[in-house]
């Protein structure tokens, strides 16, 4: 037990030390949280779904219908018509030729990694890669070479030398903590000319990215043969939870059989997929929402490029602004708090050492007047 406190105090004292909040309304821009109301931009409800009435309506008559629980995993008796039909539409929306639905994205990761190399196969990551697919790739046993973020010579050499065996590179399609977005086309080529398999976790860039929301591939143009592996979440822009990979159909096929994540665990309620398919609908419906989120965005960068405010190179709705010290980017997050705003300070682990920072998450439900409000405060926060 020694131990323990030991390891906790030191925590605490290099400004790793994390602390749970307590929520106490619907996931929007206005919400109570430790008894305060506050203005949030720490959410990855990107397009406002989270409390949305019809996804609300679809849960609870799915649920009337369904019941909560789904009892059993999919190959047991826990696959409902609804899981099928939300596979099948999600499959339509990224233009594969199946989709699989998982409990969350994490398990999405280390199902799909583990499932397709094994010992004698080779992993190339992204450096920034989310923590799931670097324990993907830790379990999965195989050679796991890391790359410098975005470095493609680099990743060019680690290929060269992988030799035989199957090799998968694996990434964020758009950076959770830098908000910035893979250069997937030259993934692509990269992936092909060494015959690899090419993996992107699209987790913030699906509903938000793309002509029609598809996400990142749909943004830059990539089809299902340059990009065989698509991870997507759905408890970030699609305001539900879960997650699913798209591909061909022995991918699909390969991992009902070989993905333990899959294999092992109870289905998500059939009712949170009635709810997904509700969101789905909107996505498609209202690309308003999606060019509302662009303006906030843009509107984001530019005030605070007026006020000396120093961003992360970032065009999505994640931006990053890099305190370094631990401390400092707990006490600026603190400040914001009592101002009446929520941004998250982020250290490492999650980010590598000397780069604590503030992740602001936008949304399309936010408002001009919000953003001005923050950024006065974090203009005052910042530099005291």
């Amino acid at each position: 037990m020694r131990k323990l406190k030991d390891e906790l105090r030191q925590r605490e004292s290099r400004g790793l030390y994390r602390h749970r909040r307590v929520t106490g309304t619907p996931q929007q821009t206005q919400i109570i949280v430790d008894g305060h109301e506050v203005t949030s931009f720490c959410s990855n409800d990107y397009l406002g779904l989270a409390n949305h009435p019809d996804v609300i309506k679809a849960f609870q008559e799915a649920a009337r219908r369904f019941g909560v629980g789904s009892g059993s995993a999919h190959l047991i008796n826990g696959h409902t018509r609804l899981h099928h039909e939300l596979e099948e539409a999600l499959a339509e929306f990224t233009g594969r030729e199946r989709a699989l639905l998982f409990s969350t994205g994490y398990m999405a990761n280390l199902g799909l990694i583990q499932a397709l190399v094994g010992p004698g196969g080779t992993i190339l990551a992204d450096k920034l890669n989310h923590a799931s697919l670097t324990d993907g790739a830790l379990l999965s046993r195989a050679r796991l070479h890391r790359y410098p973020h975005g470095n493609m010579n680099r990743l060019r050499k680690y290929l060269q030398g992988a030799g035989a065996g199957e090799k998968l590179i694996v990434t964020d399609a758009v950076f959770s903590m830098d908000g910035d977005i893979a250069s997937l086309p030259e993934l692509a080529r990269l992936a092909q000319e060494y015959d690899a398999w090419l993996m992107a976790d699209d987790a913030h860039g699906l509903g938000v990215l793309g002509q029609n929301g598809a996400g990142s591939l749909e943004h830059f143009g990539l089809n299902a043969r340059e990009v065989p592996v698509l991870m997507g979440t759905l408890g970030k822009a699609f305001g539900t939870a879960g997650a699913f990979i798209a591909g061909s159909e022995d991918l699909i096929e390969y991992l009902i059989q070989f993905a333990r994540t899959y294999i092992y665990t109870t289905a998500m309620p059939a009712a949170l997929a009635a709810a997904t398919l509700a969101s789905l609908t909107i996505i498609l419906a209202e690309p308003q929402r999606r060019r509302r989120l662009r303006e906030r965005i843009t509107y984001f960068q530019q005030q605070a490029k007026l006020l000396g405010l120093e961003l992360l190179p970032s065009n999505t709705a994640i931006q990053g602004m890099i305190l370094g010290d631990n401390l400092k980017a707990l006490t600026v997050s603190k400040r914001l708090f009592e101002q009446g705003f929520m941004v998250t300070a982020i250290r490492p682990p999650t980010v590598p050492a000397g780069t604590a920072r503030l992740r602001i998450t936008l949304s399309a439900n936010h408002d001009e007047a919000q953003i001005d409000a923050l950024l006065q405060s974090l203009r005052a926060a910042s530099w005291p």
